[in-house]
């Protein structure tokens, strides 16, 4: 959080100026002044979402830590969004100056030479869906309305021209089509619960109900119907297909409408698709779309190593989803799977810093490839900023994912050091959580009940990896070796059995202040095997302990990182903590392994580091996925 305060936000402010521009030329467009329009360029229809985005992670930090300097700056940028909105509420710089008159949809920039003509990549309603998030998220830091009221008057607009018609738009027929890239229906629950105005909250289902059903695109790659979910009506979908973002995104909506509407018919769709993921779809360290061009998913099974995409997007867009579908069935195994994507995934978008970026984000690396736009290792920034940007917004919100809570029971659904009040319907309830999570295991929790013996429900997360055989829900990733180690739950020092009711252990009792409950999960290296049908996979083992996922990086090692083997993955290993550089305070694992060489193989010492730490010392050999045999890595080499 404070990294991203000093670093990550004020650079992608800066990063993210040619945005404000194209929006203070539109308001100057908008009094009368032509003098200068704003840019036309290939990310042109989408690169005010990213100024929007790193808004809402700038709001969400005031939340916490009030900041004159920042609150100020997203004043003035209000103050320019208002002067570039039309009057009745469109927002899009393009289309209101017209520069992207007399084009055809692709030299366009893809948005169409008129506004809403194009909604199927347009990215319309994904910017004003944007705006809509930082709007809600400056309203709830600072109570202020500048921003929430340009975004109301968005969603009017939108319920206007896309539900009911409007004379300047489309010939006045509504337009009836949901966004090419979803984003919309999240905004759109958001505006509710801030305003309560049920009008956003049935928007957002008429966008999920059109999907696949008004509209379905004709042709192959980017305009496949798959490739934005619109082959089928979501409630006959099984399947996560096309761009990984966007279907997370949908997800993420589908599972919000379906809890605050009480529409059961769309859960198993819900149900279907995430087992698809888990059990198919899904890398190790939560990664999502593997295949390059569509940035989206691939057949089953398909789970490269050196060439997979997971775009940062996509893992940020999990954490969203698998959230939401905790909050509406209240099952633990979905946290499980954001915890995964948040801690090796979504981390390993940025650097340690904070000023460097992956778009993609490979489980196996040469040292030389360029992955991210022509860089070689991290890139301080993207053409198309949505990743970078996109983390900007997550991390701040992750502090208000660590308990969820009704009436008479509270969640924690991840572990962080922490304070929080939490009010119950018997009262409020003050907790304490210290916890060096996730490198070590030990939870502590003080409770503080507004009256003793208050009586409520305590549920901890036990997730998968420390009670099952498996990483991660899901049948791709099984742990080899000695069988799972026992967790222990302590209340005022004395171990308890508690009831497990979907991956959670519930406490139910008359509390006491400062009553202290203990979590201990203990965190072995553990090993891991791919499910045999991913091929990339076959004859390897991952190495992990407790959430995270650890690689091989060439900086670390004396010897190729293409040349060691596991050839026996159960010996005894040594965990350090790293005591300076970048990387301080951050663990090691040493274990010996086999090196091959030009006469046979030698024994190495083999050193590994978590996976979102990666790319940190510049570039370098990195894996994820060691070969179990010489014949493996031979084979490679050949």
């Amino acid at each position: 959080m404070k990294t991203q305060k000093e670093r990550l936000i004020p650079i992608a402010f800066e990063r993210t100026e040619n945005a404000l521009e194209d929006l203070r030329r539109t308001a100057a467009y908008l009094k009368g002044d032509s003098s200068l329009l704003p840019t036309f360029g290939p990310v042109a229809r989408y690169e005010i979402s990213d100024l929007f985005k790193v808004m809402e992670g700038a709001a969400y930090l005031l939340k916490t830590h009030k900041d004159e300097a920042i609150e100020n700056r997203i004043d003035h940028i209000a103050a320019i969004i208002a002067g570039a909105q039309e009057e009745d509420g469109y927002l899009y710089p393009a289309h209101t100056t017209g520069v992207s008159k007399n084009a055809d949809h692709w030299s366009g920039a893809g948005m169409g030479d008129k506004p809403y003509s194009w909604v199927v990549h347009s990215h319309e309603l994904y910017n004003m869906g944007t705006l809509c998030e930082a709007a809600v998220a400056y309203y709830q830091a600072t109570g202020k309305k500048n921003l929430l009221d340009i975004a109301e008057k968005c969603a009017h607009h939108i319920n206007n021209v896309i539900f009911l018609g409007d004379p300047k738009y489309n010939n006045g027929k509504p337009v009836n089509q949901a966004p090419g890239h979803e984003e919309i229906e999240l905004a759109l629950v958001k505006l509710y619960h801030t305003t309560q105005n049920l009008l956003y909250l049935e928007m957002a289902k008429k966008f999920i109900d059109i999907r696949g059903v008004t509209y379905k695109p004709d042709g192959t790659g980017t305009m496949s119907p798959e490739y934005a979910q619109q082959h089928l009506p979501v409630r006959e979908q099984t399947e996560a297909v096309g761009h990984a973002v966007r279907a997370t995104y949908l997800y993420a909506g589908m599972a919000d409408v379906s809890l605050l509407t009480n529409d059961e018919t769309l859960q198993p769709a819900l149900h279907a698709i995430w087992d698809d993921i888990v059990n198919t779809r899904m890398h190790i360290t939560g990664g999502l779309g593997a295949v390059h061009g569509i940035e989206g998913f691939g057949p089953q099974y398909e789970l490269p190593n050196a060439n997979t995409y997971n775009e940062t997007c996509a893992a940020v867009g999990s954490v969203f989803a698998n959230y939401r579908l905790f909050l509406m069935e209240k099952d633990g195994k979905y946290m499980d799977i954001a915890e995964v994507a948040l801690l090796n995934n979504v981390l390993a978008g940025v650097n340690i810093e904070g000023d460097k970026f992956f778009y993609v984000n490979p489980l196996e690396y040469d040292g030389v490839r360029h992955i991210n736009e022509g860089i070689s290792g991290r890139a301080p920034w993207f053409g198309t900023a949505c990743c970078p940007s996109n983390l900007a917004r997550l991390i701040p919100q992750v502090a208000g994912m660590l308990y969820a809570y009704n009436d008479n029971a509270i969640y924690c659904s991840f572990y962080a050091g922490s304070k929080t009040n939490i009010p119950l319907s018997g009262g409020t309830v003050a907790l304490e959580q210290t916890s060096d999570y996730p490198f070590d295991g030990n939870i502590a929790l003080k409770i503080t009940p507004a009256e003793n013996g208050q009586i409520f429900r305590l549920n901890l997360r036990i997730p998968t990896w420390a009670a099952s055989s498996h990483f991660v829900p899901g049948n791709l990733y099984s742990f080899t070796g000695d069988p799972t180690p026992e967790w222990i739950l302590k209340v005022n020092g004395i171990e308890i059995k508690p009831e497990i009711e979907k991956g959670f252990a519930s406490i139910e009792r008359q509390w006491q202040t400062d009553d202290k409950v203990e979590l201990l999960f203990p965190m072995p290296v553990r090993f891991v095997h791919a499910s045999d049908k991913v091929a990339a996979d076959r004859g390897r083992t991952a190495v992990t302990r407790g959430p995270l996922v650890y690689c091989v990086e060439g900086i670390d090692n004396a010897n190729d990182v293409f040349s060691y083997y596991m050839d026996n993955p159960h010996i005894s290993l040594t965990v350090f903590t790293i005591s300076n550089g970048i990387l301080k305070g951050i663990p090691l694992l040493s274990f010996p392994a086999k090196s091959v060489t030009k006469n046979g193989s030698e024994t190495a010492e083999l050193k590994c580091i978590p996976y979102y730490a990666w790319s940190n010392r510049g570039a370098s050999k990195m894996m994820v996925w060691l070969p179990d045999t010489e014949t493996l890595v031979r084979d490679n080499f050949e």
